[in-house]
């Protein structure tokens, strides 16, 4: 049961590195050079759609298998326990930046409405972009350090 949940939250973790990475070397760079129009509307698109049975499964799953992993190690301690709790730390991270900077930034793009009635889209995207990009960095970070502990914790066992 310890390998296994090490390993369950080894791969939920590698999908969640992946897909922020996908979005800071893909996405971010393809709407980066779109029409301020263009970017609010995908933008409040992709917002709505990535609230779904996969992501959620996988960005909560991450943080509660590593969650698991942590204690079914507590009592053996070691390497693995020491690797799987510094992973845990860093998701956590991932958690506190996503629910306080990215969720809220979407929040304010989604409450301004339809794009076709939205007044001053350069300043909305202004408001928007440079800080989502950056905390999106900022959770690939440690996403990826999370991922790249929980591997050196399978290696470790």
């Amino acid at each position: 049961m310890r390998t296994l949940s090490l390993a369950a939250a080894t791969v939920v973790t590698g999908l969640m590195a992946g897909l922020f990475f996908a979005y800071a070397c893909s996405v971010v760079p393809g709407l980066a050079a779109v029409d301020d129009r263009t970017f609010v509307g995908t933008m409040q698109s992709i917002n709505r759609r990535i609230l779904n049975g996969w992501f959620v499964a996988a960005f909560l799953g991450a943080v509660l298998l590593t969650g698991l992993a942590v204690a079914l190690h507590v009592t053996v301690g070691g390497r693995v326990l020491a690797w799987t709790v510094a992973a845990l730390v860093f998701y956590g991270a991932t958690l506190l930046i996503t629910m306080r900077r990215n969720v809220p930034l979407n929040d304010r793009l989604d409450a301004a409405g339809p794009v076709d009635r939205i007044a001053d889209l350069r300043a909305l995207r202004e408001g928007f972009e440079p800080a989502w990009t950056r905390w999106n960095l900022a959770r690939t970070v440690t996403t990826v350090a999370a991922f790249t502990c929980l591997v050196a914790a399978l290696a470790s066992g």
